[in-house]
């Protein structure tokens, strides 16, 4: 079969495709033909950044190919003898062996059936692919640990990108007033995916005209407390402080609930006991319409290349896929 395969840790020209053996599975896995694939930020990081991919993709040094990837949209080709979740024929999709070596960039990949869910018949293989890593952790983040609630004030950074625009139409669903943060070319997006309020980034100073959220989702890339500390400034006392990407500094968490009563959590993007039954209801909604993937991209197989150096800019809107 075809897989993207990383010939070493480096630039996104680093990718490449070969031809490597099909999959076998285990007992409880499913065989997957591939129909679409959803890049994430953290595929990039982890391509460029040796200690990360160590780390998140778990490597021995036994491998004969490291290949990227963790979420799919596809067709059961084959199934394992204690599967009975799905059987051959059955459009699925998931985010699987995240942290691991889930080896999505190909077009056959081995999945467990329970990191895998039925793909609506009504939703593109392409919209299920975007649909799982972004989605998932967006529903970490509001639902899992924020405890979203109706009536809640709900500031979302990065409203417009692959995390961010699941992260508005979620909070949307259960009944907050969004308040979305992008750059002022995406307003017209962010509007038309629920939110209730606009704020550019780039010309408006969002603690100012926000500072009584009950939940701040902190998405924004950086390498310390400062944005963190800004998005402290938005909420009000006894809200929660969701951060994405920066690890808060025990001092910065004691300060935060000492001096405002705030919780500031670090969201975990790993699945959870209840993975299954948030990507059900996740399918649910998408099904329904209510929830909706954008894709900005799609790009074909011997280009994912360019899908990472689109996504490494950290400047697209919703999701981009790639099709084997």
């Amino acid at each position: 079969m075809k897989a993207i395969i990383l010939k070493e840790v480096g630039e996104a020209e680093n990718l490449i495709l070969a031809d490597v053996p099909v999959p076998s599975i285990a007992e409880n896995e499913v065989l997957v033909q591939v129909k679409a694939i959803s890049v994430n930020p953290v595929d990039a990081y982890v391509r460029r950044n040796k200690p990360y991919l160590d780390v998140i993709y778990q490597t021995t040094g036994a491998e004969h190919h490291v290949i990227l990837g963790w979420d799919v949209a596809g067709v059961v080709t084959e199934t394992g003898k204690n599967v009975t979740k799905f059987k051959a024929g059955d459009d699925v999709f998931g985010n699987f062996k995240f942290i691991g070596q889930a080896n999505a960039y190909a077009e056959y990949v081995a999945a467990p059936e329970k990191e895998l869910v039925l793909k609506p018949a009504n939703v593109s293989f392409e919209a299920a692919a975007g649909a799982t890593m972004a989605a998932m952790t967006a529903w970490q983040s509001l639902v899992n640990i924020g405890k979203i609630k109706k009536g809640d004030k709900v500031l979302i950074h990065g409203a417009s990108g692959g995390v961010g625009h699941y992260a508005v139409q979620f909070a949307k669903h259960f009944g907050a007033y969004v308040v979305g943060v992008s750059s002022a070319e995406n307003r017209d997006f962010v509007l038309g995916l629920g939110a209730d309020e606009f704020i550019d980034y780039k010309t408006q100073v969002f603690e100012e005209l926000v500072t009584d959220a009950d939940i701040v989702h902190d998405t924004v890339w950086t390498e310390d407390d400062k944005h963190i500390e800004r998005s402290l400034k938005a909420l009000k006392p006894g809200g929660t402080l969701l951060s994405l990407i920066v690890y808060p500094e025990p001092e910065f968490i004691e300060r935060a609930l000492r001096e405002k009563n705030v919780n500031v959590l670090r969201v975990n993007v790993t699945p959870n006991e209840n993975y299954e039954e948030n990507m059900a209801y996740v399918a649910r909604l998408l099904a329904s319409g209510e929830v909706k993937t954008h894709i900005s991209h799609v790009f074909p197989f011997e280009e994912m290349y360019k899908a990472h150096a689109l996504i490494q800019t950290k400047n697209t809107v919703g999701k981009i896929i790639v099709v084997p």
